[in-house]
């Protein structure tokens, strides 16, 4: 039976860029179905008092610098080498969540993603700007001005809440997390941990 890897996801952390590309390769290995669960990364660090790493690590001698260390392991690991640390982080990306909430449906959803994740993280876009999201939108060859409508629904911003507030109750604390079977796995470190439990289960 093809399983179902769920990503919680906040265009917003820079992790979730960084694991999205080998969780993709992850899925189309296993045959596994990727879910796209938007959430809103500066609630959920409301609802469970975290913050952003190099906030909350900040007095702790040594961590931020090896946490810096192993990050660029990783990017240099899975040739990511288009990444750029967004200028504004933390930033808002409450916009670009309710576009991927507003979104037709997950084959929809996950297109967004692919067209708004270079223009944030690689491109350094900013994202709190309709009209330069929507350009970038508009060549990736989306309807911007219906997207950006539509983040003004209350349907749809009240689902993005419920979905962030869903995520806290469930366990989840920060992005990248994953839900495979009801079990949760946090960080990008873990995805060969997925790609293993995905090719057999528990042992």
């Amino acid at each position: 039976m093809t399983k179902t890897v769920e990503f919680i996801f906040d265009i917003a952390a820079p992790n979730g860029y960084l694991a999205w590309y080998p969780l993709k390769q992850v899925v189309a290995r296993t045959g596994a179905e990727l879910v796209v669960t938007p959430v809103f990364l500066g609630g959920m660090h409301k609802l469970t008092g975290n913050a952003p790493p190099m906030i909350r690590d900040a007095e702790v001698k040594g961590k931020v610098a090896y946490a810096a260390l192993e990050f660029q392991r990783f990017i240099d690991r899975h040739g990511l080498t288009r990444f750029k640390m967004h200028p504004a982080l933390p930033f808002n990306s409450i916009l670009l969540q309710r576009m991927l909430v507003a979104a037709a449906d997950e084959t929809q959803r996950q297109a967004l993603v692919e067209a708004l994740l270079p223009a944030v993280w690689e491109r350094n876009v900013d994202c709190g700007d309709p009209q330069a999201v929507g350009q970038e939108l508009a060549a990736a060859g989306f309807d911007a001005e219906a997207l950006l409508a539509a983040t003004q629904d209350p349907q749809v911003k009240a689902k993005l809440a419920q979905n962030t507030e869903a995520a806290v109750e469930r366990g989840a604390f920060g992005i990248p997390t994953f839900y495979v079977d009801g079990e949760m796995w946090f960080g990008k470190e873990r995805l060969g941990q997925i790609e293993d439990y995905l090719g057999g289960g528990k042992p």
